[in-house]
């Protein structure tokens, strides 16, 4: 048997861990740890920052099954997505050759079962896959007997509202969680009077009329590198875009979010 912790451990700063999340990472024998390739390199450095402070020593692979230092620290290669598909099958077979990944490693780390934890940015629970991934691991030749527990985190939309000071929703509102693919494809949500938006690869916000919509905005929330902009949407979008693609070639990623609202917070 394979327990399988996923660990919200918030936006790289490794004060927002929770308690709960120290314990369970703790506890583990094998902590699994993505690498997204150079350009994305600060994440599994933060990942690695995490480690070191919350376990108390150096977090790195290791080199031989005979290391009976607990929890032992892997890294691995996360494969890429086929961005020349159609993109729900391309994040199909994306989460399949995932899932192998995941099943190859801990055959080899754990051939007799143990404890697992994997650091999830923000809270495995919105807008991540690692759930889905996890529940594909008794599937074809993943035959692993797989016990699958969260560890709730703190999320980029409680880090965006909390520095800029502002609640979710509008008083007696109701908000929208939604994609920036999305708001492209669909525009303003209907009967939102606030919505939040994720995963936008930039700028999504322009094909909204934008009088009257208030943005607060953030980039690399919860890291010293944290960058924040809000205002009338027609007055700051476009220096939220420029900031976005000043911050993108300085550091090689961006993550980033943000909050529409058609009336004042």
């Amino acid at each position: 048997m394979i327990q399988l912790s996923l660990i919200g451990i918030g936006t790289g700063n490794p004060d927002h861990v929770t308690l709960a999340g120290v314990k369970a990472l703790q506890a583990a024998d094998l902590i699994l740890l993505p690498r997204k390739g150079e350009g994305k390199s600060d994440l599994v450095d933060l990942r690695r920052l995490l480690c070191r402070e919350l376990l108390g020593r150096e977090a790195s692979g290791r080199e031989s099954l005979n290391d009976m230092q607990r929890p032992r620290v892997v890294e691995f290669d996360l494969p890429e997505r086929d961005n020349n598909t159609d993109y729900l099958a391309a994040v199909d077979d994306w989460h399949a050759a995932i899932a192998d990944v995941w099943g190859e490693l801990m055959g080899t780390w754990l051939p007799r079962g143990g404890r697992v934890a994997m650091l999830i940015w923000g809270d495995p629970s919105l807008y991540d896959s690692s759930l889905r991934i996890a529940g594909r691991l008794g599937e074809g030749g993943r035959q692993r007997q797989v016990e699958v527990k969260v560890v709730p985190g703190i999320t980029s939309l409680q880090v965006l509202t909390a520095e800029h000071r502002i609640p979710l929703n509008a008083l007696a509102e109701p908000v929208q969680i939604t994609t920036g693919r999305r708001l492209r494809e669909r525009g303003w949500p209907t009967d939102a009077a606030s919505v939040a938006v994720m995963l936008d690869r930039g700028g999504a916000f322009e094909t909204l009329p934008s009088e009257g919509i208030h943005i607060w905005w953030g980039a690399y929330l919860g890291m010293d590198k944290q960058c924040l902009i809000q205002g009338p949407l027609s007055e700051v979008g476009a220096a939220i875009l420029q900031q976005r693609a000043a911050l993108r070639e300085q550091h090689g990623w961006i993550m980033d979010t943000y909050l529409l609202a058609r009336r004042s917070y």
